[in-house]
């Protein structure tokens, strides 16, 4: 099969009116790509486009935003022009940081429902698969990148996935086609670089279909993981369907190795990080503790707690300054550290108000119609508010008088005294 009937059919399934943007480093394989696609949409129209993200980390980042312009007005494919400035920071290095910049302007440039061509190669692929090894990956890393998937409502495509860097190479030379190279990729520090420059040659050396083979296991891995993707919805669903609240009966009655998955998909559902192994390890240990223990493991960006025979999947919460409050009528946006709110609160007597908003600090207490003065300690573990969403309500005073106590959501009210109510305006 022609690369260009490659890229012929991948335009034609791409569905009519949906646009297509091509990633364009200025390289040879996204340049390759570009000029491919260009060729496709005069047999199958589509709204083509390009995208070059300018990460300014080196002296040629320039040219490589000329020849992309200059390419793009020659192909006449409409280029945006991304600059993204690179913060490594969080473990990411420079590659990871600048890999997530990337990608951030990819989402802020193409729209929800277009296709993003990515012009990664078969050796790419190897690579990939070898990087995840040497990282101790499980199979979810070995299946190293797919080529076609969703990604925050685009869809995500690589049409030369399959193809080797030397096939690449003849296309383009058969073309006539000019590139940049990039200097960086000299640079023998870098991982990728190690594996594409010194490791890879000796293996084909050795074994010429190295890369080939390579790149078919991240597809079998690939294929083991869609199977353990689809386990761990049954088990998901069978203990309730919620991947943020997993009922601890149902986690310690699956293997250890099941359990493990099931935590894993659960976290991709909600959009979390995923535990490193030993926080993962030693979550699973506390699953066992006894009912009352507080059970609280933490990872960057993500946490899980144990409460009422549940175990609690959730992002990192942001805790309430102290000391703070807000002054408050009851009626204009009121911003806090939590959000701004959407509520409004008044009393029966329809008076302005002159209100404050603070955290809770302990031993208020809230006289309801009906009921009397009552415990606010005793009244969110009546609402069941699981003990870390009590230190995040806000309480509404009226001079010296609780009258109002907020959801941690801010997006809705827990209780109100004697004489008040609350209304959303949503």
């Amino acid at each position: 099969m022609s690369l260009q009937f490659l890229i012929d059919d991948a335009l034609a399934r791409t569905p009519p009116g949906r646009g297509v943007w091509v990633a364009l480093s200025g390289g040879l394989d996204s340049s390759l790509l570009l000029t491919l696609a260009a060729r496709a949409r005069d047999r199958h129209p589509r709204a083509l486009r390009a995208i070059h993200v300018h990460h300014g980390l080196q002296s040629a980042a320039d040219d490589f935003e000329a020849h992309c312009r200059h390419l793009a007005a020659q192909l006449s494919v409409p280029l945006t022009v991304e600059r993204v400035t690179i913060e490594p920071a969080g473990g990411l290095g420079l590659e990871g940081a600048a890999r997530q910049a990337r990608y951030a302007a990819f989402a802020r440039c193409v729209p929800v429902g277009d296709t993003l061509w990515l012009a990664q190669h078969r050796d790419d692929q190897a690579e990939t698969f070898l990087l995840a090894a040497l990282r101790g990956s499980g199979v979810r890393g070995l299946a190293a990148m797919p080529a076609r998937r969703d990604w925050q409502g685009r869809e995500l495509g690589r049409p030369l996935l399959g193809v080797s860097r030397a096939d690449l190479e003849a296309e383009a030379r058969r073309l006539a086609l000019t590139w940049t190279e990039d200097p960086s990729n000299a640079d023998l520090e870098l991982d990728r670089n190690f594996l594409r420059r010194s490791i890879l040659p000796r293996l084909e050396s050795r074994w010429p279909l190295a890369a080939a083979s390579l790149a078919r296991s991240a597809t079998l891995a690939g294929e083991a993981d869609a199977l353990l993707t689809e386990l761990a919805e049954l088990d998901l669903q069978r203990l309730g369907g919620d991947p943020g609240r997993l009922p601890i009966a149902g986690l310690t009655g699956l293997s250890p190795a099941r359990c493990r998955l099931l935590i894993r998909h659960a976290c991709a559902l909600n959009g979390l990080p995923t535990p490193p192994a030993a926080r993962l390890a030693s979550l699973l240990d506390q699953l066992e503790a006894r009912r009352d223990a507080e059970v609280h493991i933490a990872w960057p960006g993500a946490a899980a707690r144990r409460w009422s025979g549940a175990l609690y999947l959730m992002p990192t919460l942001s805790g309430l300054p102290s000391p703070w409050e807000a002054e408050w009528d009851g009626r204009a946006p009121l911003v806090t550290p939590l959000g701004e709110t959407i509520l409004r609160l008044e009393p029966h007597s329809a008076r302005p108000v002159r209100l404050r908003v603070a955290p809770r600090r302990g031993g208020e207490r809230l006289r309801l119609a009906g009921r009397g003065s009552r415990d606010l300690k005793r009244l969110l573990q009546e609402a069941g508010l699981p003990p870390w969403e009590r230190q995040r309500v806000l309480v509404v005073h009226h001079g010296d008088q609780v009258v109002a106590v907020m959801a941690p959501s801010l997006v809705n009210w827990l209780a109100f005294a004697e004489g008040w109510s609350g209304l959303s305006e949503a």
